[in-house]
């Protein structure tokens, strides 16, 4: 194929008047522009106007995409971005008790910087919770996350659901790493790590391309 033929991925914002249909409208011209949408997050829908954001796999250029929604008598708006994937890249999720939260994020954090600065792209989401069914849930919704490989579970008692929780996410592909922790939790874990600052930064080194780290190629899976 020539350079413009080749499929692309781009970012597509559009403010657009809000209710039922517009979503349909501006699928159906991507759909005849062969696009696949591999994101869609509403960013706001409310009277008198929506925003929409599209990731799309779309081959050739984006120029006619582009034209045909904004010719739509809904779009007031329709600019073509840099994508989340693009700017944010992979992300490291880290739940649980707050200290242990901090510890595990500064490690991540230092480490992804060390990568980003490579040419990754690897970007830390963090959330303090407590309880056995908050926690559960929280997992469970991390596999549904854009662009989330690994979720750090960072606390000293969890189990029960939270372990049905990460064996869940696990199956879907989800990397989960756990501190040392009591409960049941670090059993039903990839990686079981003590030190919540180490913890971190195997989380991203797990994840990065530019490093070389299996997690599948450990010998022992507590540290």
């Amino acid at each position: 194929m020539s350079e413009p033929e080749r499929n692309s991925k781009i970012g597509l914002l559009v403010r657009a008047a809000a209710g039922p249909g517009v979503l349909h409208q501006l699928t159906g011209v991507i759909a005849r522009h062969n696009g696949d949408i591999t994101l869609i997050e509403i960013l706001e829908n409310r009277a008198p106007e929506s925003r929409i954001y599209f990731e799309i796999d779309l081959p050739g250029q984006a120029e006619p995409l582009l034209e045909e929604i904004r010719g739509l008598e809904i779009v007031r708006q329709a600019t073509q971005v840099q994508t989340f994937q693009k700017i944010y890249g992979k992300r490291i999720i880290i739940i649980g008790g707050g200290a242990q939260v901090g510890q595990v994020a500064v490690g991540a954090i230092s480490e992804a910087d060390r990568h980003n600065i490579r040419g990754e792209h690897i970007s830390v989401d963090t959330i303090p919770l407590v309880g056995e069914q908050t926690l559960a849930d929280a997992v469970r919704a991390a596999a549904r996350l854009p662009r989330a490989r690994a979720l750090v579970l960072a606390g000293a008692l969890m189990g029960g659901d939270i372990a049905n929780a990460v064996r869940e996410v696990r199956a879907e592909g989800l990397l989960v790493i756990s501190l040392n922790m009591a409960g049941s939790v670090p059993q039903a874990a990839d990686l079981v790590v003590t030190d919540p600052l180490q913890a971190g930064v195997m989380a991203v080194m797990a994840v990065a391309e530019t490093a070389k780290f299996t997690v599948s190629r450990l010998s022992r899976k507590i540290f």
